[in-house]
């Protein structure tokens, strides 16, 4: 006897898929950009980008209009975020961010220009001497954020940086018919201020240095009082 045929039975719809990434080809967003420019920021700070590396990467971050641009910049570095087992530091380990600016100028064309003792530091400082000199000492300085740079041309001229002994200093520059000279220092502190002097002389000189018996201690501490908070 023939098997009386079934009707066919619907299929239940299947569930929601899980979340995966994002199409590759989708418009990014600010947000997207802002996490990018994130990962950069922190690999430069670890030193796994230079100051010209991070600046190109950065560049292309914000003229990207797809998230398929963006995911290229980061793919040989580590996500944004603390390593396993090492506690998340406070967003306000100098105290709170000082209002984004324009940055702080320093010139001194046939003059000279010094900036010194106990002041804030911004995040971004350019120096330019012509026929001059620039000093910018920072052992006695207050640092609003972990990152500084310093973008420092000398024509003729001379461009010195002195930092305290215990924090990290980093460079990239170039000398023409002149000297850029910038003593690499790590700190044993994974969260104290880093100083990136970044920049080229033309018969003259850029120089950044420690300068020897000078410390900051309780950063914090500090700024908090500087702050009257």
């Amino acid at each position: 006897m023939d098997l009386e045929k079934q009707p066919q039975q619907p299929v239940a719809p299947a569930g929601p898929a899980p979340a995966g990434p994002e199409p590759v080809g989708i418009r990014a967003s600010d947000a997207d950009r802002d996490r990018i420019a994130d990962i950069l920021r922190e690999a430069m700070a670890e030193g796994r980008l230079t100051a010209d590396e991070h600046a190109e990467r950065v560049d292309l971050v914000y003229r990207a209009k797809t998230v398929g641009e963006l995911e290229p910049l980061v793919r040989d570095l580590p996500a944004a975020g603390p390593a396993p087992g090492r506690p998340t530091a406070s967003p306000y380990s100098y105290g709170p961010e000082a209002p984004a600016g324009p940055a702080e100028n320093l010139v001194a064309v046939f003059s000279s220009s010094t900036r010194r003792g106990r002041w804030r530091v911004g995040g971004r400082t350019n120096a330019f001497a012509l026929f001059g000199s620039v000093e910018i000492d920072l052992t006695e300085a207050l640092f609003g954020q972990r990152l500084t740079v310093i973008n420092a041309t000398s024509i003729f001229g001379s461009v010195e940086v002195k930092v305290p002994e215990n924090i990290s200093l980093r460079g990239s520059g170039t000398g023409i018919f002149g000297n850029f000279e910038v003593d690499t220092l790590e700190s044993a502190d994974p969260e104290a201020p880093v100083v990136v002097v970044n920049g080229y002389s033309v018969f003259g000189n850029v120089e950044a240095k420690p300068k020897r018996g000078k410390l900051i201690a309780n950063l914090h501490q500090q700024l908090r009082k500087h702050l009257g908070r």
